[in-house]
């Protein structure tokens, strides 16, 4: 049974830093493609960016390129979501998420989610 579990979110002010990390069971993250999503009510999750069984990384928000980074630790098969230089934007549930399509771009795919954590940037 797959389980994901996301941590680290919370209150951060403009310009700020937060380390999401996403801790999983049942899947190995180093085989897997392990994306990050954000939602804000009301709109669809967007697929922030993916690390591949590769480790070869894309982004698909243009506005977190060169603020946000994706990593992995295959020992503590966990993968991070490092934000950087936070805007109110940003704010959002973040979720992570495990799927086999090394190209992905929406939702539909990935099989496995986290129950999401909140991000607020705010003054």
């Amino acid at each position: 049974q797959v389980h994901l579990a996301e941590s680290g979110g919370g209150l951060v002010q403009p310009g700020g830093s937060l380390r999401l990390s996403c801790a999983a069971s049942g899947v190995t993250v180093s085989m897997y493609a392990m994306g990050w999503f954000r939602q804000t009510p009301g709109k669809e999750r967007e697929l922030i960016g993916v690390i591949r069984s590769s480790g070869g990384i894309t982004f698909y928000i243009e506005s977190v390129k060169g603020r946000f980074t994706i990593s992995r630790d295959n020992a503590k098969n966990t993968v991070y979501l490092q934000m950087n230089n936070l805007k109110l934007e940003d704010t959002a549930v973040y979720y992570c998420a495990a799927g086999r399509n090394m190209n992905p771009r929406a939702t539909r795919d990935f099989g496995s989610w986290g129950q999401g954590t909140q991000v607020t940037v705010s003054s």
